[in-house]
């Protein structure tokens, strides 16, 4: 089955990151790290509760921004109150944490790092992590569209709840997405839009990265998703939105992983050469 992970792009302090945020959320922990030949992190994946987070150090920097943002859904005040403290502390407060007509308690804060972040109480006893986009500037009134795109391309999906900011809230475009609930590959999303004078959209600050197994299924969401060829590069991608994805096969980790790193470095100089990734090309570079 396919798996789409958030990526967040660094200059080169990614896993400083990944070690601050596993020590501030509940239920996470770090996991596997790539590095390259020459010893240098590549990237660095995260658990937070079901959720996985994959870093990448990129070597230049590109600024993170509230396009996409994270939820978590906690059952507890005090621990919202003690996450929202540590993110809160060298970071940019979007929303204050207080009570609103959607949630008892809730907040939304950009982290020291320019990550965004939304906490939110809920009743469950299980965190749950949320990513979401936010559709402003050229993409307002795209966040639908987005929705019914990403479910058709994604096997496993649904559409859960679309919510219209209607004639009781005080804009112009009634029909614009106030929230929209949906899955991918059984992992759940949200999406609205937002008319707001935002100087912010999409970049590849972050980043979805969908895993697979086969050329078959990288050839046809790239057929399905790409749509700025000058933008197609490694693996990366730009569709028709703005949203930059990652179609990885798994066997790539596993080459740059090995202990050898010649044969390592011989799949990295591959993988740099492409667009689209090209399984084939990549085993032949392994093997040498």
């Amino acid at each position: 089955m396919k798996k789409i992970i958030p990526v967040i792009w660094f200059e080169k302090e990614g896993e400083q990151a990944a070690e601050y945020y596993t020590s501030i959320f509940p239920n996470s922990r770090l996991k596997e790290s790539v590095y390259g030949p020459e010893g240098n992190l590549i990237t660095r994946s995260f658990e937070i509760a079901d959720t996985e987070f994959s870093i990448l150090n990129g070597g230049m920097n590109i600024d993170k921004n509230p396009s996409i943002s994270f939820t978590v859904k906690l059952n507890g005040k005090e621990e919202i109150d003690r996450i929202w403290k540590e993110l809160s502390k060298e970071g940019d407060v979007l929303m204050p944490l207080d009570s609103y007509d959607f949630s008892e308690y809730y907040g939304w804060v950009q982290d020291t790092y320019g990550v965004s972040w939304q906490l939110m109480f809920t009743e469950k006893k299980e965190i749950s992590v949320v990513p979401g986009l936010l559709f402003t500037k050229e993409r307002y009134k795209e966040a639908e569209n987005a929705i019914r795109k990403y479910t058709g391309v994604f096997d496993n999906s649904q559409i859960d709840d679309l919510y219209y900011y209607g004639e009781e809230q005080l804009i112009e475009d009634k029909d614009a997405l106030m929230h929209g609930a949906f899955q991918l590959e059984n992992q759940i999303f949200s999406a609205m839009d937002s008319g707001l004078d935002h100087a912010f959209t999409f970049n590849e600050g972050i980043s979805l990265m969908v895993l697979v197994d086969s050329q078959k299924e990288i050839d046809e969401l790239w057929d399905k998703l790409s749509a700025v060829a000058e933008e197609e590069r490694c693996g990366w991608l730009k569709d028709e939105f703005g949203v930059s994805w990652q179609v990885v096969p798994r066997v790539l980790n596993t080459y740059l992983r090995d202990e050898d790193n010649v044969r390592a470095k011989r799949v990295m100089d591959a993988m740099l050469e492409m667009k689209k990734m090209e399984i084939n090309l990549l085993e032949e570079a392994y093997k040498g």
